[in-house]
């Protein structure tokens, strides 16, 4: 029998991932979307979404999933500064200080909603814009659950729709998981006040 080199059948995924991906991407963004709106109704949460980079896809994957009106307010894209400084009332001076592009900026958007879950993104989808310390791929996801706020720092491979792409199915992986987290505390509390 014929011995496969290691090297290669290591290399078969990454083949397979390369020329697949486009739709993995989509395929588990649309997964992921569903099971955050199932999340969501669960825990009696409705969301709101603020994008930059993302310019909407993100907000679009949400709503793409039938009962998303039930948990969806409202969304926004801010792309300019202009649009986040009047629209989002983050401060100038974060953007002066910070850039558009930062931790700063993506929390200060994440908090201008009052809904129970709010989540931002804001990054650099290329082909233009890197610099040495942001590069092309850098994004930043806030996510707001109700007094909690999570700041992640991405840096993603590929061309500008598979940034966007993969920033977005990021999001919505993260935030499910913090879901979960929520829906398990409070199953934890309704089977404590059961007991008593």
């Amino acid at each position: 029998m014929e011995t496969l080199d290691k090297n290669r059948v290591e290399k078969i995924p990454e083949k397979i991932y390369n020329r697949e991906s486009d739709n993995i991407l989509e395929k588990n963004s649309d997964r992921l979307a569903g099971i955050v709106i199932k999340l969501l109704k669960q825990l009696n949460y409705k969301i709101s979404v603020t994008e930059s980079c993302t310019g909407g896809l993100l907000s679009s994957r949400i709503i793409d999933i039938p009962g998303a009106s039930e948990v969806f307010k409202e969304g926004i894209i801010a792309y300019s500064n202009e649009s986040k400084i009047s629209r989002l009332k983050v401060r100038k001076e974060t953007l002066n200080m910070y850039g558009a592009v930062s931790e700063e900026v993506a929390k200060e958007m994440v908090l201008s909603f009052d809904t129970e879950v709010s989540i931002s993104t804001t990054g650099i989808a290329g082909p233009d814009g890197g610099t040495q310390y942001k590069p092309v791929g850098l994004v930043y996801i806030g996510i707001k659950i109700k007094d909690e706020v999570f700041i992640l720092k991405e840096v993603f491979k590929g061309d500008r729709k598979k940034i966007r792409e993969k920033a977005v199915l990021h999001a919505l992986f993260k935030l499910s998981k913090i879901l979960e987290r929520d829906v398990m505390r409070s199953d934890e509390y309704r089977g404590e006040n059961k007991e008593k």
